[in-house]
């Protein structure tokens, strides 16, 4: 009796799942188990008008499976909007896997993860994105053709991602400084792994004065003694004397706590969600004089990269059409400018209008 009423007296919007998904307007999540692997995953499709969801494969440490579910539905969503403005026909989806990237992986555990994604029939496509590498995705591949990134294909999106995100930055320094040049400039880089370094790279040709940061104490080690740039400590990033600050690690980083300490002029990064409520930070960072670019514009290389596998163009079209992220900066940050409405709400708005326009063409007739 007393298990029938709890069933009884629960509502759909008592299901923290199903309100968080309504929240953001979710069209389906995936929960993926398998005892034998250890695999615990999340797959999220945001929203399919555009086309078929692609978004990368996140590996890490959460704390909490809720910890998870918060992380990759926040991050499908910001896939949808930045398929859209980057002008893909895709829709946008995200996955997450928990665990330690450096101790958990096998070749059983993505394989059967290759299968979950198979399960979806091609509503999902899934790639590359933080602790997930090229073997990895070989891994998926044997499982399920709706993975992009493969070697001998497209491969590390990283080189494009990084790329477009530096030509991002550039149009920040254009609409702050009436210059897009980046020599002298200081550039706080946090997070110095696949993404990081080749934007490191990009910045030191330009003689730009790098420093970076990073939690993981060898790839610190290997990129400044490459790079001949500093090193700042994980704790001290924040309160750094710096131009840009250049988030390419986790998200949430620009929030109530650190805007306090940033010193920066701009904020210019390939990480995914870097303001922690962007209703809130988004609207901060413009009052504090920060020109924020919008990180799922910035960074839109690596799904641009992703999306000429998928329709079989050539590595020039990926690294050209990362190179136009750019003009849509400059567009965007002028037009926020010109308008006093936040940078994060006018990259909102070109995304919706976009899926708007296009829903309606596919209405029936």
């Amino acid at each position: 009796m007393f298990e029938v009423k709890e069933i009884a007296e629960t509502t759909l919007t008592d299901n923290p799942v199903l309100q968080r998904m309504s929240k953001y307007n979710h069209e389906q999540l995936l929960f993926c188990n398998d005892n034998a692997t250890g695999l615990r995953a999340i797959v999220a499709v945001h929203n399919t008008i555009l086309g078929p969801a692609l978004g990368g494969t996140r590996m890490w440490a959460y704390k909490t499976e809720l910890e998870a579910l918060h992380d990759v539905l926040r991050l499908s969503r910001g896939m949808t909007y930045k398929n859209s403005v980057a002008g893909l026909n895709l829709g946008g989806g995200k996955a997450v896997i928990i665990g330690d990237a450096r101790k958990h992986k096998s070749e059983a555990l993505f394989r059967r993860f290759g299968k979950f994604v198979n399960s979806l029939g091609g509503k999902y496509i899934t790639a590359e994105d933080v602790g997930i590498g090229p073997q990895d995705m070989t891994w998926v591949n044997m499982e399920t053709n709706h993975v992009v990134g493969l070697p001998g294909k497209s491969g590390d999106p990283s080189p494009v991602t990084a790329y477009g995100t530096y030509m991002g930055m550039k149009a920040a320094a254009q609409v702050k400084w009436g210059s897009d040049s980046l020599s002298g400039k200081k550039v706080v880089v946090q997070g110095a792994g696949h993404v990081g370094q080749y934007l490191v790279e990009h910045l030191v040709k330009e003689g730009a004065k790098v420093s970076i940061s990073d939690i993981h104490e060898d790839t610190l080690k290997r990129i400044s003694a490459q790079f001949k740039v500093a090193v700042i400590g994980v704790d001290d990033v924040y309160s750094a004397d710096m131009d840009i600050y250049a988030p390419c690690a986790l998200g949430a980083t620009v929030n109530d706590q650190t805007l306090g300490k940033l010193k920066c002029s701009i904020i210019a990064g390939a990480a995914n969600n870097q303001l922690a409520d962007e209703a809130v930070h988004g609207v901060k960072v413009m009052e504090q004089g920060i020109i924020y670019v919008p990180d799922f514009v910035i960074n839109a290389g690596g799904v641009i990269n992703c999306y000429a596998e998928v329709k079989g163009y050539e590595a020039k079209w990926a690294m050209d059409k990362a190179g136009d992220i750019y003009t849509t900066c400059l567009n965007l940050l002028k037009r926020s400018s010109s308008e006093k409405i936040p940078s994060y709400r006018i990259a909102n708005l070109m995304a919706e209008e976009r899926i708007q326009a296009i829903g309606q063409v596919k209405l029936p007739m």
